[in-house]
């Protein structure tokens, strides 16, 4: 049941992060040293901009990495009871 309720717990807060996503990753073309022809060689506020917004999109990343191991846990112990 834990195993059960981990999934579930992890499964929502990946649902409600696909919100926050949606509205955090900032458009930083409109920011002062945004290279338009090469945006990772943009300097001051938009390299910091560009940074926060891959640093996102990487901790949205690992958590669908953790739900997929849960899940695989969750099926072997299912299995294993049956």
């Amino acid at each position: 049941m834990a195993l059960v309720g981990a999934f579930v717990g992890i499964a929502i807060m990946l649902g409600i992060s696909v919100q926050i996503l949606g509205n955090s990753v900032a458009d930083c073309s409109g920011l002062p040293g945004y290279d338009a022809n090469t945006p990772a060689s943009s300097t001051g506020w938009a390299a910091t901009c560009i940074d926060s917004n891959a640093q996102v999109q990487s901790a949205f990343g690992l958590l669908l990495v953790v739900l997929i191991v849960v899940s695989a846990v969750v099926i072997l112990t299912v299995i294993k009871l049956l």
